[in-house]
């Protein structure tokens, strides 16, 4: 499975941003799209993930302003990013695994990770 992240750049804070990750090759096998990120000197921390069914899990600290949704039929994954501010600047990854809908508590059993997008908030 390969996922190309996109829509990541410069922008003021307040501003919003959309990123996209498109999963491609043997999708049969993933289920649950997930975002991540890091920022400098951080660890990784999940920001959300959502299943082909629609289920969904989200951060708690970014529900508000951050949405995830997904297209089934175009294999994509979306973060919509509202009210950005400087603390959200970081890589932005996005991961496939194969949970389905209600098992976020579960061991993951195959994942993939994409390359990762540069989020920068400044003015």
């Amino acid at each position: 499975v390969q996922l190309q992240a996109s829509g990541g750049g410069l922008v003021q804070p307040g501003g919003s941003l959309r990123l996209s990750c498109v999963a491609s090759g043997s999708i049969s096998s993933i289920n649950a799209m997930s975002w991540y990120r890091q920022a400098p000197g951080k660890q990784r921390e999940f920001i959300a993930a959502i299943t082909r069914g629609g289920d969904t899990n989200l951060r708690l600290a970014l529900k508000g302003r951050f949405t995830i949704s997904r297209d089934n039929a175009k294999n994509t994954v979306y973060l919509q990013m509202n009210s950005l501010s400087t603390e959200d600047t970081a890589v932005y990854y996005c991961n496939a695994d194969d949970r389905g809908d209600y098992e976020w508590t579960r061991p993951v059993r195959v994942d993939y990770w994409g390359q990762g997008t540069q989020v920068t908030v400044s003015s």
